[in-house]
């Protein structure tokens, strides 16, 4: 039986996305864990976060989370959401500066003030609700139709350095990167289990990719 495990490092709604990944695939172990042997002895690793990224940082440090995360990075099939995506790169500017773990270079940077769509309406900040994404050829999006809606809540979004990274990318107004691959890694500013079928379609993927592109 595959196994995987959600990262439990304090921050997060980790009962969603457990109940969200049991429900895409029945037969999966789905497991909660702060333990870095059970982590490093899944099949798979889904790393959620949402809250402030200074928090998450000082929490993963803490506890040597940061180091088993570096590592299953490199090995295993992946899945960041939300703030576990952010956490991925380089730096991030919230709290004037909180450096990440560095595995996709890059930073995250904030939304800018006195966002206008095309008919000069302000876009509030956070970016919250349903939005279409437009996919990159890549495993995850198996089934999904192209520009489907994903639900978000967020005011700071990744700019990779490397733009062959993006595997999505949402309008708000500008195109940003949403979705980000690396190897075994998948990684995504919005919330599959809040997203509904095509949330549950990619969860499914995750479960059943064998990290390989």
């Amino acid at each position: 039986m595959s196994s995987v495990v959600v990262i439990d490092y304090g921050m997060g709604n980790l009962h969603s996305i457990a109940k969200a990944l049991q429900h895409a695939e029945p037969e999966c172990d789905v497991r909660v864990t702060s333990t870095p042997n059970a982590i490093l002895a899944a099949d798979r690793v889904v790393f959620p976060g949402v809250g402030a990224i200074r928090d998450c940082m000082q929490a993963l440090n803490q506890s040597g989370l940061s180091n088993v995360i570096t590592e299953v990075a490199k090995t295993k099939p992946f899945l960041g959401i939300c703030l576990g995506m952010q956490a991925l790169l380089t730096d991030n500017e919230e709290n004037g500066h909180t450096q990440t773990l560095d595995i996709i270079p890059g930073r995250v940077v904030r939304f800018p003030e006195s966002l206008q769509d095309n008919d000069g309406n302000i876009l509030k900040i956070p970016h919250m609700g349903w939005n279409q994404v437009h996919q990159i050829q890549h495993p995850l999006w198996e089934g999904i139709p192209q520009d489907s809606r994903f639900y978000f809540v967020h005011s700071y979004y990744a700019k990779p350095d490397n733009h062959s990274m993006v595997a999505g990318t949402a309008d708000y107004p500008n195109a940003f990167a949403c979705a980000l691959a690396q190897n075994n890694i998948f990684a995504v500013q919005f919330h599959p289990e809040k997203s509904q079928a095509v949330g549950l379609q990619l969860l499914k993927n995750f479960l059943q990719w064998d990290g390989l592109l």
